[in-house]
């Protein structure tokens, strides 16, 4: 039973601080756009790529109608300029496009998916944000696991794209939503209809609960066992792609802890140099040593027939080698250019399979070198927002945050897997390249909330100040 002082001098006991009812409508709206963006493709194979167009532009529509109402603090000279440059140019390759309606719908859908990833970094804290993916990130991870439980337990038989139920066995598996795969050893799918995008969320959840523990959030516990869920999911997927994810995302978080132990600038020159070195023997010995390695991971040398892929992007890539040969992202397989182009498993190809190949098909050199500028620029805040400490004044001693480590992990992510797939180029891979690269320039520092300053006053760490903007970085409406 809570106890208080009745003296006269007492003050009085004031509720906790709550989030008003709209901003956690708000915060909930967001959670669902970022979980539109992180479940991919299990939207069309749900409910069919019309459907799936209709609620893309609809959300879109919202958020709009929501900028304009809540109007977050926006500085609109530190927009992503790289990003916007890229868009840009890929909506002007719709003149001289080969494919003109294709170029025109995955341009609408691209610019959909940045606003919406604008959207939530205007309105959302630092912390708000992280903790948004995090719940984006479980619903993602525990229908995946509840729709494979469901399929090899119940229905125990696969399951094709609108839950069909086939009467015989497909030529392929490919063509499978699920293959119902839980309790054997064969690979699964989750909700994604493909191993690989499974892993890759599965990994980015595993960098987020982490960070979360690290950042001391609440329900610690139970974050966990969320990282055993998504370790078990990606352990189950057999992803050699995000397994060399996983170690290039090691190796730069070592390298971000290590740097912040440096005393003064000159002592980090020696853990560049070593971990250069490092990275770029560890990437040449992959190279060299790819037929062991491949095979140790149940993958062909030539990366499951990727190879035979790039080559016949690349010949497309000659035809229009400086302005390229029209946006195009994803190839849309009804179009008549991508129909029947490249077949992989009896399958029309949507990607190159690596995003700088398609790049290089899609906008060119030009492409190219504003798409490369794009992930220079990122990398190069994401990395100082990790490694240098919060600093908006003379001081210059504050600690380090778990939450700055998480646009150069996801930067990590992203690029070691565009090696091998296109999805860093639409849907979240996107999404968070604009959204994490608005907000470290909208919000360089991660501020103390509200929560975090009343129990800072009430531990006498924190002299309370009103007039102080750097405390609170929270978005009003």
């Amino acid at each position: 039973m809570a106890v208080r002082s009745k003296h006269p001098v007492a003050a009085a006991p004031t509720a906790p601080v709550r989030e008003k009812t709209k901003h956690l409508l708000l915060r909930a709206w967001c959670i669902f756009i970022l979980f539109l963006a992180l479940s991919g493709v299990a939207w069309i194979n749900a409910i069919g790529s019309v459907a799936t167009g209709v609620l893309t532009v609809a959300t879109g529509v919202v958020s709009v109608i929501l900028w304009f109402v809540v109007r977050p603090p926006v500085q609109w000279r530190r927009l992503p300029w790289f990003p916007v440059a890229y868009a840009v140019w890929a909506g002007l390759s719709i003149a001289w496009s080969q494919w003109p309606g294709t170029s025109a719908l995955t341009w609408v859908l691209m610019l959909i998916t940045a606003l919406q990833g604008l959207f939530v970094a205007a309105v959302l804290t630092w912390r708000e944000l992280v903790r948004a993916i995090a719940s984006a990130l479980k619903w993602c991870l525990g229908l995946s696991l509840l729709f494979e439980f469901i399929v090899a337990a119940f229905i125990r038989r696969p399951v094709l794209p609108g839950f069909v139920i086939p009467d015989s066995p497909a030529a392929d598996p490919i063509v499978y939503w699920c293959r119902g795969n839980l309790f054997n050893d064969g690979r699964i799918q989750g909700i994604y209809g493909s191993a690989n995008p499974l892993a890759a969320v599965c990994l980015l959840a595993i960098i987020v609960f982490a960070i979360r523990i690290a950042s001391r959030a609440p329900r610690r516990t139970f974050l966990i066992i969320w990282i055993v869920v998504a370790g078990f999911l990606m352990y189950r997927a057999s992803s050699a792609t995000i397994y060399l994810a996983t170690v290039g995302v090691a190796v730069v978080l070592a390298t971000v802890l290590l740097m912040r132990t440096a005393q003064r600038p000159g002592a980090r020159t020696k853990w560049y140099v070593i971990f250069a070195v490092v990275g770029l023997g560890g990437a040449l010995s992959i190279w060299l040593l790819r037929e062991r390695i491949f095979s140790a991971l149940g993958r062909s040398s030539d990366l499951t027939g990727r190879e035979r892929i790039w080559q016949s992007v690349l010949a497309r890539t000659a035809q229009h080698p400086v302005i390229g040969n029209g946006f195009a992202t994803p190839w849309i397989p009804t179009d008549p250019h991508f129909d029947g182009w490249i077949i992989d498993h009896g399958q029309t190809v949507m990607q190159a399979h690596n995003m700088w190949i398609d790049v290089s098909m899609q906008l060119g050199i030009v492409g190219v070198i504003l798409f490369g500028l794009l992930y220079l620029a990122y990398i190069w805040r994401a990395w100082f927002f990790a490694v240098d400490r919060p600093r908006w004044d003379l001081r210059g001693d504050r600690p380090y945050s778990a939450i700055t480590l998480l646009p150069t992990l996801v930067g990590a992510l992203l690029l070691v897997q565009g090696l091998a797939e296109s999805e860093p180029l639409l849907l979240w891979g996107w999404m968070f390249v604009v959204m994490l690269a608005f907000k470290i320039k909208q919000s360089p520092h991660v501020g103390m909330g509200r929560i975090e300053q009343r129990v800072a006053i009430e531990r006498g760490e924190l002299v309370p100040d009103a007039d102080d903007p750097h405390l609170d970085n929270r978005s009003h409406w």
